[in-house]
Order: structure tokens, then sequence, then C-alpha cells
């Protein structure tokens, strides 16, 4: 997905130190969405947690958009033009509907619900996304992970992964990354991470063996849940810092509950992050900027799709400065 703000902010992110109450109970912040229109005069809006002032990344996860249900018959649905990407591997996870892919490696995939696409960017990639003529109402996730510097120029890369649900003691979980549960995803990445779909039995208490060395977010899309005794709504976001060996979570409502688990190591390096790119310093911004506007082979062509490609935005007046996560009490 692309970020369509008209005026992205360049946010440079670092992680910060471990967190958590005195007497070793989990310390839970909640952070809330703001609303970012993609774009058009029937622009679809999406909910945004991720990155925000008050954190801008959990492990390696620096973007989440959450968006619908949305009736594509009244908004005109998704269709996101030609974009490009740097830095970074793409996350895309549905509850409804459908969507096209075309990207500059030939790719043409379809994201449905419960399968996972995920692509690569490294050092440079393009790619556009279109809900189908047979989508109704389209409702999902688009998720970004930065690469580390290690292998922030990569090749292109697309992979596609069905997970199988696996029953919990008062739920569901389908693991897209990492483990949880006992079950594995085999999709590759770049640091050690966690995604899962979690769907709770109405009143359910469900306790889950998690990574210590994880952060972890909770990105409610259905119901309301307790993170451990801290009341997620729909659409806000729960982040817990490394420490816990468990995470308990609670449906409160009457009906079933579904969220997404993101986890992940803290990300120790510093990144720069404007518009689709990520990089390590405003020169890199700018230098991916211009091969974009200089249709560089370093994105190659989306084909099948008809229509002009997005410009980027112009940048900031000013040097992208460090902003990162606050220091955990």
């Amino acid at each position: 997905m692309n970020d369509a703000e008209t005026e992205p902010v360049g946010t440079r992110c670092a992680a910060s130190p471990d967190e958590g109450h005195s007497d070793g109970t989990p310390q839970v912040e909640v952070l809330s969405a703001r609303d970012v229109p993609l774009g058009g005069p029937r622009a679809m809006t999406v909910r945004r947690t991720l990155p925000q002032r008050s954190r801008t990344l959990i492990g390696a996860w620096c973007f989440a958009d959450h968006y619908g249900p949305d009736n594509v018959a009244e908004t005109g649905g998704m269709d996101v033009a030609p974009h490009p990407h740097t830095g970074l591997q793409t996350v895309s996870w549905l509850f409804s509907g459908e969507i096209e892919h075309r990207d500059s490696m030939g790719s043409h995939a379809f994201v449905r619900p419960g399968e996972l696409n995920l692509m690569t960017g490294g050092h440079g990639i393009s790619h556009t996304e279109v809900s189908t003529p047979g989508t109704t109402i389209l409702h999902g996730a688009q998720l970004w992970v930065a690469l580390p510097e290690e292998h922030r120029h990569t090749e292109r890369d697309f992979q596609h992964y069905v997970p199988e649900p696996v029953r919990l003691d008062g739920g569901e979980a389908r693991v897209f990354l990492g483990t949880l549960a006992g079950n594995a995803s085999p999709v590759r990445t770049f640091t050690p991470l966690l995604g899962a779909e979690l769907l709770l039995d109405p009143h359910a208490r469900v306790t889950l063996a998690v990574n210590t060395g994880f952060e972890h977010g909770v990105l409610v899309d259905q119901g309301s849940i307790r993170l451990g005794e801290s009341p997620v709504l729909r659409a806000e976001l729960g982040y817990v810092g490394p420490g816990p060996d468990t995470l308990t979570l609670t449906n409160t409502s009457g009906d079933t509950a579904r969220l997404l688990l993101l986890g992940g190591t803290p990300f120790e390096e510093e990144i720069v992050m404007w518009w689709n790119f990520i990089g390590r310093s405003h020169k890199d911004i700018v230098e991916a900027r211009e091969d974009w506007e200089g249709a560089s082979e370093r994105f190659g062509t989306v084909h099948g799709y008809a229509g002009d490609r997005l410009p980027a935005p112009v940048l900031p007046n000013a040097t992208i400065q460090p902003r990162g996560n606050p220091s955990r009490r």
C-alpha cells in the first residue's frame, strides 16, 4: 500500500529500552489510530496506528494501516497506482474482499482473506493494488517491516502463504509470520518477527506463550478485548515491551473478537522513513525520490495497470531529523 499523505512526515526511528511495572505485570501502552485518506474524491480512509509520535516501531514493524469494512460500491474501493518502495517488506492481510497485486518483478497475485502476500522491496520495487470487481466489502490491514542494514538492498521478492488455522483453548490462530502456539510460518523475514490473526470466542480468556525478547502489539479489528488488565478497543493497538513470557487476552464481549498479534525483537538500528521509502539518512530518501521521479530502472515497471504511476510528494524543506520511541519507564 502507498503512504498517500500529501505531506508525509519524515521519521527517524530507534529502539528503546525495556518497560514494565515493578511487580512484573506487563505495562500496556494503548495507541489510538488516526484517519488517513488514500486520496481522490471518493477516497478510502484507513486507520493508522504506526508510526505515530508516541511509538514508531514494534520490533521491525514500522507501519500499520487498518481499513474497512468498506462498501466499495459506494466508496470506489482501493485503486493504488504504481508506486515505489525501498528498504522494507509489505505485508498484506485481508478479512474480507479481494485485491489484485501486480509488481515490477512480474508478479500477478490476489490478496484474499486468510492468505499472506509479502513483498520485499529491498533496493527498489514498484507495485499496484486494486480491489477486484467482484469485491463488495473490503476489510483488512496493510503492514510494513523495516529491513536491517545488512539486507536493505536485497533483491526484490514476492511470497504467498496460506496458514492453516490452529485451535486454541478459547479461540483460533492463523500464524502468517514467525512461531506461535506450536505453529511456524515458512515465510522468510530478515529479523525475528511474529504475525498472527487471532479469533477469540465470546467471553474467552486466552493465555499465549511468547518470546521474552520480543516487543508485542495487539491491533483489534473486531470487538473489544483486555490485554492483561488493560482495555483495548476496536482499531486501537495495545503495546507490551520485552520481558513477559505470556500474554493474556480476554474477549470482553458476547461476540467473537478478532485481532492481529504483531511482535519482534527491538529494532536496534536508526532508520529514516518518508513516503514509501526507508533508508538510513536524508540522502538515501532524496536519492530514492530522484530515482522514482526519473523513471530509473531501480524500481522497474509494473505492467497491466491502466493508468499513470503516482508522483512522489515534494520533500520537506529541511533535513529529516531523528525521532525515536520514548524511553520506557
